[in-house]
Order: structure tokens, then sequence, then C-alpha cells
């Protein structure tokens, strides 16, 4: 699992790196016909790959980004990504930077390798305190 771990987390590196950059190549080969992503809004909304490929440079635009702690949990043929995450985004031509919560499934494919099939992006609570309370419940500590 460990060397699985690591080549997830150098992917959602080159994904990040490659929506920043808004080289719609580079995602194309990062992320299957079929991807979904799920927007933490309210209503939630989705974007679909032709979607996000379309506004990765100009609509919705990945400025920075600084990946924080990650877990990385193997599920069958499956890779679940979670990791909290700064990210300067601008959505729309406004700005909608701040801290996130990205959730992202990974799924290896006959061909090409591990692509990320699902991606959620949800803004993340600035209560410090819900992370310590969550914390004490976890009885494998």
């Amino acid at each position: 699992m460990a060397d699985t771990a690591a080549l997830i987390e150098a992917q959602e590196l080159s994904l990040m790196q490659a929506w920043m950059h808004g080289d719609a190549d580079a995602l194309k080969k990062l992320i299957p016909r079929d991807f979904m992503m799920m927007i933490g809004s309210n209503p939630p909304e989705l974007l679909d790959r032709p979607s996000l490929l379309a506004s990765a440079d100009s609509g919705f635009r990945l400025l920075g980004f600084r990946l924080g702690k990650a877990i990385v949990r193997k599920y069958g043929r499956s890779v679940w990504y979670t990791a909290g995450a700064r990210l300067d985004l601008e959505l729309g031509g406004k700005d909608w930077s701040g801290n996130f919560l990205l959730t992202d499934l990974w799924r290896k494919q006959r061909i090409g390798g591990w692509k990320l099939s699902e991606r959620t992006l949800s803004q993340a609570t600035a209560d410090d305190g819900i992370a310590g309370r969550i914390c004490a419940l976890q009885q494998w500590r």
C-alpha cells in the first residue's frame, strides 16, 4: 500500500499542477471521460469532464495550492485520497480562495494506469475545535 499511496500522492500533485497551468492535455490524461466533480456549494453543483477542461484556464482557475496531510485508503481496485488544502481559486471572475477538503476517488484503468474518477471539493470550516473533538472519539488512538 505504501507504493500505491506514494503513486497517488504524485498523481494528485500532477493533477493540481496541470489545473493550475490550465493544461487541458495533461488533465485529459489524468481524468477519464466519465469524471465528475461535486462542488460543496449550497446547493451542491456538479462539473463533468468537458466542463472542467473548458473552465480550467478561465472560469474555474487554480492560481496556487498547498496540499496538507493526506489520507490514502485502498478500496478494492480504487483508492480514496482525502486531504486538506489551501487553494487560491478564481471562480467566475471572483476570488474563492481558502481552506478546502479534497476527497478524490482514483481507479486503476486497464489502460493508462490510475485516473481520477470523482472529486469532491468543499470549503473547510474555520472551527479548529471540531477536529480535536472528533479525534477524541477515535477508539484506535
